[in-house]
């Protein structure tokens, strides 16, 4: 019995210290203790923490360093998403973002920030004011004329240098396709984000501000318009026609079942329209994203009311938006040009800055503007921003682009939109009374 009770003691004595992690015998405990051992983290878990990273880390610096004047929230949570992505925190931190952006949680966040840049596109399509546009169509047509086509020339003669050299054009892209695009993306004007800039600066509501509104929106059409004929695929053009004569047909019963419904059921229907759209334009071969934009041109602002339209915005901005920012920020790629990725940006930055101011004063000349209207004009409608960014996208799912070349049109953006505000404020000063006069 003694020697019974020995070993029995003996054998507790060993189980202890094993359980506790001491230097001894091997576990005998066949499960894992649950005080001592930890369980790892869900995948819910691990898409929140990601969430927070998302949204607390730009908001702060925001906030922190009021980065306000040169770089607003938008633009912060661009650089955000870039330095959040695999270049950047993925090389510094690599088993860190292993970690936090798996293969699952990105899946998770890429069906976020589909929806949200979709209602971006979506609203920017309905914001859209044609017949303004039509009522001044001399002064509006020569003015975005000019505004898009010099910095689209600017653009591709700039394509055509960086073309030259290999890893720039999509495998699945041609060159005219890669060329076209590249040029194109130096003369998008963001106009969401004209919209929130020229908010800030006190000049929406004022005729000059809403003259800006015109240009952009005649060269936000132009600019979906060069994309659907980018995106062309002749083996998928029966789908498209079918498409383009589908949504003629729908949009005009939409029109018609929107004019007669209350202004709480056009919400939800226009979201289903979003989705419906979004769906036939990806089937098509065009891209979910000219769906979206199509199905909000169709749209009037004043059947959602323009303060409503304008929280909504402000609410995805807000909400959703910097997922995108973050999936985009995942695409950035630094190892395929090394140094040449900049160089490459500053070259499209210098083209798109440049053409856009040269394309406005030439319209100014032409209609009797001031240098100083002419400059304030040309660089509020240069910012780039998210349509450019969402323009890249789409280029780069298509493959008409590289990685690489989307990093350089992304830090084109960002440099773009950085300038805007503090180059715009000291020409509003300088025009004074005469800004708030048109009022």
């Amino acid at each position: 019995m003694q020697m019974t009770a020995l070993r029995l003691r003996e054998l507790l004595h060993r189980v202890n210290r094993a359980n506790a992690g001491l230097p001894g015998p091997k576990r005998i405990c066949p499960q894992p203790c649950p005080a001592i051992v930890t369980p790892a983290m869900n995948l819910t878990e691990i898409y929140l923490i990601a969430l927070t990273i998302i949204f607390a880390v730009p908001w702060l610096v925001w906030r922190v360093l009021r980065t306000d004047y040169w770089a607003p929230l938008v633009v912060v949570q661009i650089v955000g998403g870039i330095l959040l992505g695999p270049g950047v925190l993925g090389a510094l931190f690599p088993d860190y973002y292993a970690f936090v952006f798996k293969p699952d949680v990105i899946i998770a966040l890429n069906g976020v920030a589909w929806w949200a840049v979709m209602l971006f596109v979506w609203i920017a399509g309905i914001e859209l004011d044609l017949s303004q546009a039509w009522k001044h169509r001399r002064e509006t047509g020569l003015t975005a004329g000019l505004a898009l086509g010099m910095p689209l020339l600017a653009g591709t003669i700039a394509a055509g240098v960086i073309l030259q050299f290999p890893g720039w054009r999509g495998a699945q892209g041609q060159y005219w396709q890669a060329l076209l695009g590249i040029g194109m993306a130096c003369a998008v004007t963001a106009l969401p984000i004209l919209v929130l800039l020229m908010e800030k600066l006190e000049i929406l509501r004022a005729a000059i501000g809403q003259r800006i509104l015109r240009y952009a929106s005649l060269d936000d059409i132009a600019i979906w318009g060069v994309l659907a004929l980018i995106l062309l695929d002749w083996e998928r053009i029966g789908r498209q026609a079918m498409f383009l004569v589908g949504f003629t047909l729908a949009a005009l019963a939409v029109r018609w079942l929107m004019a007669r419904l209350s202004e709480a059921d056009r919400w939800p229907v226009g979201l289903i329209w979003l989705a419906v759209c979004g769906l036939a334009g990806d089937w098509s071969g065009l891209h979910f994203m000219v769906g979206a934009f199509l199905a909000g041109v169709v749209l009037d602002a004043k059947w959602f009311g323009h303060e409503a339209m304008d929280r909504f915005r402000n609410v995805v901005l807000l909400t959703v938006m910097p997922v995108f920012f973050l999936s985009t920020g995942l695409r950035t790629q630094w190892e395929g040009g090394g140094l040449a990725v900049f160089a490459v940006a500053a070259l499209l930055l210098a083209a798109a800055v440049g053409g856009k101011l040269l394309g406005v004063h030439i319209a100014g000349r032409l209609l009797g503007w001031s240098r100083t209207e002419a400059s304030l004009i040309g660089w509020l409608l240069q910012t780039k921003a998210l349509i450019m960014i969402i323009f890249a996208n789409i280029l780069l799912d298509k493959g008409v682009i590289t990685p690489t070349t989307f990093t350089a049109l992304l830090l084109m953006a960002v440099g773009s939109t950085m300038l805007t505000t503090p180059l715009a404020t000291p020409l509003i000063a300088k025009l004074g009374e005469r800004v708030k006069a048109e009022a």
